[in-house]
């Protein structure tokens, strides 16, 4: 699966993105967060609290939204227009 970091959580993060094997019991977009978060920091400060929102395949998701292999997981921070 391919997870993308976007605006402040890409530069927190370091990287734009990268490709993981969907863990074995991860079968949900806010279980991959946990699991990215568990990984320590950078992940923990950039992806911790209800703060980050997520989008599943380029549609905007929830925590219960399914993942699988060839998922494509996005992590951006809520956006406000002026």
């Amino acid at each position: 699966m391919k997870v993308v970091y976007f605006a402040r959580l890409r530069e927190a993060i370091g990287q734009p993105e990268e490709v993981l094997t969907k863990p074995e019991g991860v079968s949900t977009s806010g279980e991959l967060k946990d699991l990215l978060v568990s990984r320590g920091e950078p992940w923990a400060s950039a992806l911790s609290g209800s703060r980050v929102l997520v989008a599943v395949d380029q549609e905007h998701a929830q925590s219960d939204t399914p993942i699988t292999d060839d998922s494509e997981v996005a992590f951006f921070p809520p956006v406000t227009g002026g």
